[in-house]
């Protein structure tokens, strides 16, 4: 518990980091770095590199002071993150190491105003949050690795097979090195993968949500070849797998993990809303629907630029004709003559809010959403503007952001 004085000083120091959390995070990711290159081998130098990271910290740490008296109000927000440090390796080692470099930024970027007792407030207070979030993971470690098959750290993994499902999307079959039995994972998680790219000197992890349902002698991952364009670098990390790993390679998985899961209690409509890649957790969750013989309506919505980018698309079919409670549609943005020819969608262009609720009976049911972020806020904005409740919108996002209400400045998926 934190005195009086110190909250009073944290949240009257709250909005100067609001202001200036963005240059404090670049200062502390520069020297925290530069003194420790080794943490190079846990962070996302993509997402360094085009400023997301230090964004979503910033948030973060804003969130954290905002509501220093009232931790408990972001517990949602640190579990979350809490899944991504697990899924990294972040340890409680760590946090000391965190926490001086991000002290030294705070005075640093504050210059005068950083008094001594303002840094000792903070200093309380980092280690006060930092307990929360050592505490939270330390359960978390514990889990995965005490459940039937599950495993602490890093596990090696046999890619059995490797399929092409689009243009852009490979799906990757891994089987534990090991021989061992594999773990139950809820319909909607990521397991991490931790490559070594040829002439890169740091190790490299992503997040990949599994494609497939539980209980599989294998995992699947389906992965997007992000081949950069307009500015933007081609994803190493995607690359690389699509280009260089083979049938027969070893790669590297932490157990699965996020929050981002299929809520399988009472009998309201699901509908499943994805863009691109963000089809991934939806086909996890749909097989899982159709395996279980779930007695509840299904309505699964995509979004692609077209048939030759949109993968799994006979499956998903196959499933619904299955199934006599699921239905399927699919909108393409740009769709190709054959597209046109085979009559392979059901609208052109985007999905907006008439069309979404002409295919809908009504705004009943759970909806959960994935894709790119500009997909994410549309669909989050047609749900709103269509009066669902906001706990009836379950979503994930790729990478560190905001909420997809931006007035809302809790971050998702910081790394702290």
């Amino acid at each position: 518990m934190l005195d009086p004085k110190t909250m009073e000083i944290i949240k009257n120091t709250a909005p100067v980091l609001k202001e200036k959390g963005a240059m404090i995070t670049r200062q502390f990711y520069k020297r925290l770095f530069s003194r420790h290159p080794e943490l190079y081998n846990i962070f996302n130098r993509s997402n360094q590199r085009e400023g997301k990271q230090p964004q979503a910290l910033a948030d973060t740490v804003y969130a954290a002071a905002a509501h220093i008296d009232r931790l408990e109000e972001i517990l949602p927000v640190v579990e979350r993150i809490a899944h991504k440090h697990r899924a990294l390796g972040v340890r409680p080692e760590h946090y000391p190491i965190v926490g001086e470099n991000l002290l030294w930024a705070i005075r640093d970027v504050l210059g005068e105003a950083a008094t001594d007792e303002v840094i000792a407030a903070w200093e309380k207070a980092y280690h006060a949050i930092a307990g929360v979030f050592i505490q939270v993971e330390e359960g978390m470690y514990e889990t995965a690795r005490k459940q039937p098959g599950g495993w602490d750290g890093f596990r090696e993994f046999t890619v059995d097979r490797k399929v092409k499902e689009s243009e852009v999307i490979t799906s990757f079959y891994l089987q534990p090195k090991d021989g061992g039995p594999l773990p139950l994972f809820q319909p909607g998680q990521y397991i991490t993968v931790r490559v070594r790219i040829p002439g890169d000197e740091y190790t490299s992890l992503r997040h990949y949500t599994l494609s497939d349902a539980p209980g599989k002698d294998t995992f699947r991952i389906s992965v997007k070849r992000e081949d950069g364009g307009e500015g933007k670098p081609a994803g190493a990390v995607s690359t690389y797998l699509h280009r260089n790993v083979r049938e027969g390679d070893v790669v590297e998985l932490t157990a699965p993990a996020g929050d981002f899961t299929l809520k399988t209690e009472g009998a309201d409509p699901i509908i499943l809303l994805s863009g691109g890649v963000g089809l991934t957790p939806m086909i996890s969750m749909l097989t899982t629907l159709a395996e279980g013989r779930a007695d509840r309506d299904v309505t699964y919505v995509h979004a692609a630029l077209n048939g030759d980018v949109h993968a799994m698309g006979d499956y998903v079919d196959a499933l619904v004709k299955d199934h006599p409670r699921f239905r399927s549609f699919v909108c393409y943005e740009q769709p190709t003559d054959r597209d046109r020819l085979e009559g392979r969608f059901d609208k052109e262009g985007f999905i907006d809010g008439p069309w979404l609720q002409s295919i809908l009976p009504d705004q009943r049911g759970d909806f959960y959403l994935c894709g790119p972020l500009p997909f994410m806020k549309a669909m989050y904005r047609l749900l709103k503007e269509w009066d669902v409740e906001e706990d009836r919108i379950h979503y994930e996002v790729f990478g560190p952001t905001r909420h997809l209400d931006e007035s809302r400045q809790v971050t998702s998926v910081a790394a702290i």
